[in-house]
C-alpha cells in the first residue's frame, strides 16, 4: 500500500466540509415570503495544513399566507471565504453582522450592514482588555435589544488601573508568579472579563461586580439590556480543566451595568447554556451535578425571570426504554426556541444515534423530529441542530457513508410530520455498508449495582470487499469515556473502510445516550467492565457477520480509547494483531499529579474527590491495578503510539512509559511525537500524519 494512495484517500474523506453554524432571516413581500439561510462551513485543506472557513447562502420562497409551504429553493451562490473570523453574530432586527476578526497580532471588531463596513474598532490598540475569547466554553457575541451595544468575553487586562485591587490580577504583574489556566485547549484562558461596546460612541468597557471567586462566560443581555446574565465557574481553591467536563461547580448570575451582581441558580451545581425566550420572560439552561462523571445526563431547567421560580422542563433520564428519549448530553445551540416561546429544540445522543428532539413546555412531552428510528431505510444516523429561527430549523445530517448534509424544515404543529428539504448535498457519498449492533453482556459480566444494562456498536465495512478473502476488522474505541460514537460521518472510519478495512465503533457501558445509570455503572469499573464490553462487542460482530476475519483484528483509539486499546492487548494477548493509540492513559497512578482533571482520576477509580485530597497507598494501588501498565508484560501485538507534546489532559509521559516498557522487552513499538499538538491531536497536518502512519502500521501487521 503506497503512501500516495493513503494520503489521496485521506484527502478525499478528510477534506469534505462540515456546516458549523447557521442564521435565518425573513422578508415579507406582497405575494411571497422569503427566508434567507446563511451557513458557515469548515473544511480541512491538506495543502495549507489548515482549516478554511466559508459561508454560503440560500433563498427559500414560501407562500405569503402559508409560510411552511416552500415553493422554491433558489440555488446558492458561490462560497465566500471567511478569513480570520473568531466570532460573528447577526443582530435580531436590522440584520447587522458583528465580527471579531484577527489580523496579524491585532483583534478588530467590525460591524457590517447591506452597504458594507459600517464601523471598525481595533480592540487590541484600545488596550482595555486582553484577547477576546472565541472558544465554545466561554466565548459568545451578544447584541442588545436596541442593537447599539455588543457583549463579549475577553481576558482581563493586566495593566488596567481598575484591577489593582483584584488580588489575582495584582499577582499576575509579577511574571514569575504562576498563573492558573482552565486546562486542556484553554491554556490561554485565566481571568475572563465581560466586555461591552457602545457602538454609537465606540467606547469599550469592562463590567465590574463579578464575584472574585468566579470566572464569567457564556454571557448574554437580559431583557431591557440594562443587565447581563452569565455562567460563573468557581475557581477557588484552584482551577480544574473545563473542556469536555460538564461537572464543574458553577452558577447563573445577573449583573447590572452598575456592578450589582446576584445569583439566579442554586448552589453546588453545574450549569451551562443559558438561552433567553423570544419574549424575554423565561431563561432555560442545562444543569448537572458537581464532580463524579466528567460528562453526564443533564436536566433542562426553566427560570421565570419575573417570579424567579425555577422548574424542571426535562429531568435526568436514568434508564430509557428502547426507542425512547434518552436524556440531554450536549450543549444547546445558541438559538433553540420556537417563535412562540412554547417549544425548545435540541440534539442529543440516543443509544448509537444522534437525534433531533422538541420538547413542549406545556405538556413536557418530547418528540423526535429525526427520521423514524424503526425505518430500515433511514438514511441519516446523526442529526445536529445548527439553529432554529422563525420556526425554521437548519440541521446537519450525516451517516457513516454520507458526509455532512445541510437540511431545513419547519417546526411541526401537533400531529404533523416535518417536511425536510436538502439545501446542500455532499459532494460525494460512499458505497459502504453499515448497521447497528445491540449488545447484551452475559450474566457473569453484568454490573450487580446497575443490572440489566446493554450497550451497542456501529459496524461499517466495504459493500464490495477489495478481494474475495474475509475483511480485516479494526476496532475503534472512543475516548471520554463518557462520550459516544453515533452513526455519523467519521473521516477516520471512512478512510479505513475505503482502504479495505471493516471498522467497529463501540459504545461500551458508560457511553452517553444510554441513560445516567449506564454512565454511573462505569465509576470504579474502568479497566474491567469497559474492556469486557469492547471484547463482547467484537465477539458479537464476528459471530453475526461471517465476512469479518477473526484472525486479522486490530484496535485503535485515543485517550480513554487508547487506555482500552492497550488493556485489550494485555488482557487478550493472542486476540489482536496490531494497535494504534493516540495519547493513551497508561498508568492512572502516575497520571494523578499531571492531569488538568485530577478529580476525574479519583472518580474513575471509584474514590471521592475533594480539593485537599492527598494520594494514599490504597488509591495509588487501585489506580495502578486498573491501568494497562499492569498488563504490559503480556502485550505481544505491535503498538503504534501518537503523542501530543502539549497535552494537558493526558501527559505524553503516559505513552512514553509504555514505550519504554515495550522497548525493554523487545516488543514491536513505534512512537510519533507532535511537539506543538494538544490532547486531541487536531492540527490538520497531524491528523493526516496519524492517519497515514496508522494505515501503514495496520497494513504491515495485518
Amino acid at each position: 500500500m503506497e503512501n500516495a494512495q493513503i494520503i489521496g484517500v485521506y484527502g478525499e474523506v478528510g477534506g469534505l466540509p462540515t456546516p458549523v453554524s447557521a442564521n435565518v432571516s425573513e422578508e415579507q413581500l406582497p405575494e411571497v415570503r422569503i427566508y434567507t439561510v446563511t451557513a458557515e462551513w469548515i473544511q480541512s485543506d491538506l495543502v495549507r495544513g489548515s482549516r478554511l472557513r466559508y459561508s454560503q447562502q440560500w433563498s427559500l420562497i414560501a407562500d405569503s399566507n402559508n409560510h411552511k409551504n416552500i415553493r422554491t429553493v433558489l440555488p446558492s451562490g458561490p462560497c465566500a471565504p471567511v478569513s480570520g473570523e473568531l466570532l460573528s453574530g447577526f443582530s435580531p432586527i436590522k440584520g447587522l453582522r458583528a465580527v471579531v476578526r484577527e489580523t496579524g497580532s491585532h483583534q478588530l471588531l467590525e460591524i457590517w450592514d447591506c452597504h458594507g463596513l459600517r464601523k471598525c474598532l481595533n480592540l487590541t490598540a484600545l488596550n482595555i482588555h486582553g484577547r477576546v475569547y472565541d472558544d465554545a466554553q466561554f466565548g459568545r457575541l451578544s447584541w442588545s435589544e436596541c442593537e447599539n451595544k455588543l457583549l463579549y468575553v475577553a481576558e482581563r487586562s493586566r495593566n488596567s488601573s481598575a484591577e489593582t485591587q483584584d488580588r489575582e490580577s495584582a499577582l499576575r504583574k509579577d511574571r514569575s508568579v504562576y498563573c492558573e489556566d482552565w486546562g486542556e485547549a484553554l491554556t490561554n484562558r485565566s481571568v475572563p472579563a465581560i466586555c461591552v461596546v457602545d457602538l454609537r460612541s465606540g467606547a469599550v468597557s469592562v463590567l465590574q461586580g463579578v464575584p472574585l471567586d468566579v470566572s464569567p462566560g457564556q454571557a448574554l443581555w437580559a431583557p431591557g439590556s440594562q443587565s447581563v446574565i452569565f455562567v460563573g465557574w468557581y475557581h477557588e481553591p484552584f482551577r480544574l480543566g473545563l473542556k469536555f467536563c460538564s461537572n464543574r461547580r458553577s452558577a447563573l448570575f445577573k449583573l447590572d451595568l452598575n456592578g450589582l451582581c446576584e445569583s439566579l441558580s442554586a448552589d453546588n451545581l453545574s450549569v451551562s447554556c443559558p438561552r433567553l425566550s423570544p419574549d424575554g420572560s423565561t431563561l432555560i439552561y442545562l444543569q448537572g451535578k458537581v464532580f463524579g462523571p466528567h460528562n453526564q445526563c443533564l436536566s433542562l431547567q426553566q427560570l421565570d425571570l419575573k417570579s424567579r421560580k425555577t422548574s424542571t422542563l426535562l429531568d435526568v433520564v436514568n434508564r430509557p426504554q428502547t426507542g425512547e428519549f434518552a436524556g440531554v448530553y450536549e450543549a444547546l445551540p445558541s438559538c433553540c426556541w420556537s417563535a412562540d416561546g412554547q417549544k425548545v429544540v435540541f440534539s442529543s445522543a440516543c443509544r448509537n444515534w444522534k437525534n433531533l428532539f422538541m420538547v413542549d413546555r406545556r405538556s413536557k412531552k418530547v418528540t423526535s423530529l429525526s427520521d423514524n428510528l424503526s425505518d430500515p431505510d433511514r438514511v441519516f444516523g446523526s442529526w445536529k441542530l445548527l439553529t432554529v429561527q422563525r420556526d425554521l430549523m437548519v440541521v446537519c445530517c450525516s451517516s457513516p457513508n454520507t458526509p455532512p448534509t445541510l437540511r431545513v424544515g419547519f417546526l411541526p404543529s401537533a400531529g404533523e410530520l416535518v417536511i425536510w428539504q436538502t439545501l446542500q448535498q455532499p459532494a460525494t457519498t460512499f458505497d459502504f455498508y453499515w448497521n447497528i449492533l445491540d449488545v447484551t453482556p452475559p450474566p457473569e459480566e453484568d454490573n450487580k449495582q446497575y443490572a440489566g444494562l446493554d450497550f451497542g456498536a456501529v459496524l461499517v465495512k466495504p459493500s464490495q470487499p477489495l478481494c474475495e478473502t474475509r475483511i480485516p476488522l479494526v476496532v475503534f474505541i472512543h475516548g471520554g469515556p463518557h462520550s459516544q460514537f453515533p452513526a455519523e460521518w467519521n473521516c477516520t472510519t471512512a478512510g479505513l473502510v475505503k482502504l479495505g478495512f471493516a471498522v467497529l465503533m463501540v459504545n461500551y457501558r458508560g457511553s452517553t445516550g444510554f441513560g445516567q445509570d449506564s454512565i454511573l455503572s462505569l465509576i470504579g469499573q474502568i479497566g474491567g467492565q469497559d474492556v469486557k464490553d469492547v471484547q463482547r462487542a467484537v465477539l458479537t460482530a464476528l459471530q453475526t457477520d461471517t465476512t469479518l476475519d477473526p484472525k486479522r483484528l486490530a484496535v485503535i483509539g485515543g485517550s480513554h480509547g487508547g487506555f482500552l486499546s492497550c488493556h485489550l492487548l494485555g488482557q487478550y494477548p493472542d486476540f489482536y494483531k496490531a494497535c494504534a493509540a493516540r495519547n493513551p492513559v497508561i498508568n492512572a497512578a502516575t497520571l494523578l499529579g499531571t492531569s488538568d482533571i485530577v478529580d476525574w482520576r479519583y472518580s474513575s477509580a471509584g474514590f471521592q474527590f475533594s480539593y485537599d485530597n492527598i494520594p494514599t497507598a490504597e488509591t495509588l494501588a487501585a489506580m495502578l491495578q486498573k491501568s494497562p501498565i499492569a498488563h504490559a508484560a503480556q502485550i505481544k501485538a505491535p503498538v503504534l503510539l501518537m503523542l501530543g507534546g502539549r497535552d494537558r489532559r493526558v501527559s505524553p509521559h503516559q505513552g512514553l512509559e509504555l514505550y519504554r516498557v515495550l522497548k525493554s522487552r523487545g516488543s514491536p513499538v513505534r512512537l510519533l511525537w507532535f511537539p506543538e499538538d494538544e490532547h486531541s491531536l487536531s492540527r490538520v497536518d497531524t491528523q493526516a500524519d496519524c492517519f497515514l502512519n496508522t494505515v501503514l502500521w495496520l497494513h504491515q501487521h495485518l
